[in-house]
């Protein structure tokens, strides 16, 4: 059987896609790290949901991530072979965002979350995938990516689990709460 760890990153660097190694400290290791953070809370999410129609989206949003992730991991020399994530995913977002808004009552306010474990674990899904986002967009600012769509996609992803968020809270019953006057 083969070993689950080489030691290769013991001196705190480690593979990409490109020539060589790089720090993991790294803004495109840092990048890579929170979209892969972030597909770890959407599966736990995920694994909670309430809906299946919930648990369906998050499935297919995690199979996009790993396309993602791949294309922020591919050095700008390599990144071509990598190109996934385009405008087809972006409009596959907005659909599931206008799809599941059509399903709530959707008050301007703000919204505390964890109406129920569903709900609260789409909300720091959200949390994380907005810090992906920055850090996909340090990335683009230091020309380590030259894919600005990467960067909506992370914002169109937040959109949705917001979302999804209040769908799964309408789930447990009625009344999602609310901070008012906000």
């Amino acid at each position: 059987m083969a070993s689950f760890f080489t030691g290769k990153g013991d001196t705190g660097d480690t593979g990409f896609l490109g020539e060589g190694r790089i720090s993991k400290n790294s803004l495109r290791i840092d990048a890579v790290g929170s979209v892969d953070e972030s597909n770890a809370a959407i599966g736990f999410a995920r694994s909670i949901s309430l809906g299946q129609n919930t648990k369906d989206i998050l499935l297919e949003i995690q199979k996009q991530l790993y396309f993602l992730m791949s294309e922020l991991s591919a050095s700008p020399d390599v990144s071509d072979r990598f190109d996934k994530i385009g405008e087809n995913e972006i409009h596959w977002l907005e659909e599931k965002i206008a799809s599941v808004e059509s399903l709530v009552d959707l008050k301007r306010e703000f919204i505390i979350p964890g109406e129920n474990p569903s709900s609260g674990a789409l909300s720091l899904a959200r949390t994380i995938v907005r810090r992906a986002e920055r850090k996909a967009i340090a990335l683009f600012e230091a020309k380590e990516i030259t894919k600005e769509i990467l960067i909506s996609y992370l914002n169109r992803l937040s959109s949705l689990l917001f979302i999804l968020e209040v769908y799964e809270a309408s789930l447990s019953g009625p009344g999602v709460r609310l901070v008012k006057g906000a």
